[in-house]
């Protein structure tokens, strides 16, 4: 079912509010994901990933203290949830048994 699938993006979304765990809201994905990627990324890219995450039941979001730093305003933060787990481990096994699964002639005599 496509609903419960991780497109490639979802999973890069979905490992870094795992790392970020108890901090982990839209900017702070943004940062921490575009640092590991070498690259900049889209704050409303990033945001409606982790909305569809929450639609699909891999992450569940609650609201954080206000602060003065944010105006008053409180974050969304963000956890992965016991579907996210699976769906995180599910992708890790299907890529673990296609990586074991390229014969060692398809790199040219190994993987580097």
């Amino acid at each position: 079912m496509k609903g419960d699938q991780l497109g490639e993006f979802e999973e890069l979304v979905l490992l870094t509010i795992a790392l970020l765990y108890d901090d982990a809201y839209s900017v702070a994905v943004v940062e921490e994901l575009g640092q590991r990627l070498e690259r900049p990324l889209s704050l409303g890219a990033v945001h409606r990933t982790m909305q569809r995450l929450e639609e699909k039941g891999f992450v569940h979001s609650r609201f954080g203290d206000a602060t003065a730093e944010r105006g008053g305003r409180r974050k969304r933060l963000f956890i992965v949830t016991k579907a996210g787990k699976q769906a995180l481990q599910e992708a890790r096994r299907v890529r673990n048994d296609l990586w074991a699964g390229i014969p060692k002639a398809a790199f040219g005599g190994g993987i580097a």
